[in-house]
Formats: C-alpha cells, sequence, structure tokens
C-alpha cells in the first residue's frame, strides 16, 4: 500500500497525484497555446473561440491546484536528494522547481490579467465568474499577452531542462530519483 504523505525517501500518493496530473495539464496547456495562437483571428473563429475558453478553464485549474499544492509541500517533508547528488545538481534541482512555481502562478495570474483588460470574464470551470483583476485596457491586454507569452517560452525551456534531468538521473546515473515521484 503506498503512502499518503512525503517521506525522507519517497513521495506520498497525495505529491505524486498533484504532480502529474498537473504535469499533464500543464503539457495540454503548452500545446493549445501554441496551437491556437497559430488560428486565424480573421471572422468568427469558433474553433479558436473554444480552445481560448478551454485553455483560460485549465489555466485557472492549474492556479488552484498549485495553491494546494504549495500548502501540500510546506506541510510535508521533502525526500531528500541522495548524498552522491553534486551539489551543484541540488541547486539547479531547487532552482528549476521553484521556476515552476513561479511559472505555475505567473502563466494562470497574467492569463486573467489579460482576460480582464480584454473585458471578458473569466470562470472557473464554468461555475462562477472570477472578479476582473484590472478594469478593461486594450494597451495593458497587449502588455499581459506579450508577458504571457514570454513566460511560456520560459516554461517550456524549464520543462524541458526538467525531463532532462529526470531522464539522465534514470538511465545515466541510474540512481532512484525519478522512482520516488512514480506512482
Amino acid at each position: 500500500m503506498s503512502q499518503f504523505k512525503n517521506t525522507k525517501t519517497r513521495y506520498g500518493v497525495i505529491a505524486i497525484f498533484l504532480h502529474w496530473f498537473m504535469a499533464i495539464l500543464i503539457l495540454v496547456l503548452i500545446g493549445l497555446g501554441l496551437y491556437m495562437v497559430d488560428l486565424p483571428d480573421v471572422g468568427f473563429n469558433t474553433q479558436k473561440i473554444v480552445l481560448i475558453v478551454l485553455h483560460k478553464e485549465l489555466g485557472m485549474l492549474v492556479l488552484a491546484l498549485v495553491l494546494i499544492r504549495l500548502v501540500w509541500r510546506i506541510g510535508n517533508v521533502m525526500p531528500l536528494l541522495p548524498p552522491h547528488v553534486p551539489s551543484w545538481q541540488k541547486f539547479a534541482a531547487r532552482s528549476v522547481h521553484l521556476a515552476f512555481y513561479g511559472f505555475m502562478f505567473a502563466m494562470p495570474i497574467t492569463g486573467w490579467l489579460m482576460t480582464s483588460a480584454a473585458g471578458i470574464p473569466v470562470t472557473f470551470l464554468g461555475l462562477f465568474v472570477l472578479p476582473d483583476l484590472i478594469s478593461p485596457n486594450i494597451y495593458r491586454m497587449e502588455f499581459f499577452i506579450e508577458i504571457h507569452n514570454v513566460l511560456a517560452y520560459g516554461l517550456i525551456a524549464v520543462v524541458f531542462i526538467h525531463i532532462g534531468a529526470a531522464l539522465m538521473h534514470q538511465f545515466i546515473y541510474k540512481d532512484d530519483i525519478l522512482k520516488r515521484i512514480l506512482p
């Protein structure tokens, strides 16, 4: 039987679920974002509108989940990296995880800001309308679109670094670091 909470050697069921569920959501959001920006804005593009709404709804879900994940992380012990891991890799691992938290907050917030600036309501999974963060303003909307786009490419880079490091530990170093987060 899997443990509920984290230990010094392994993540618990809750942390593992949040990690993989959010990883899938984030990859879907990246894919949707990259796909829908290339769709034409001309006329009434139903496909683009549906994808934008889906992207916003999933983005708000990520924001809610990152809050839960942060509370869970604060209330749980974190598995220690093995002693053979060099200090620079420990620093890199902490930096990448901090970057992920920054992106998981900044991406939905900038999306919410750009939508508020566009004068379009933001909902949480269609259940309720979230308040506007700022008043409608075309210049602010364009500013937050640019910020959101730049952050997206930063997030993509961090995803590749994270996956690359996990694969390196699994196949080159052959240690158990990746196994700690696998179901």
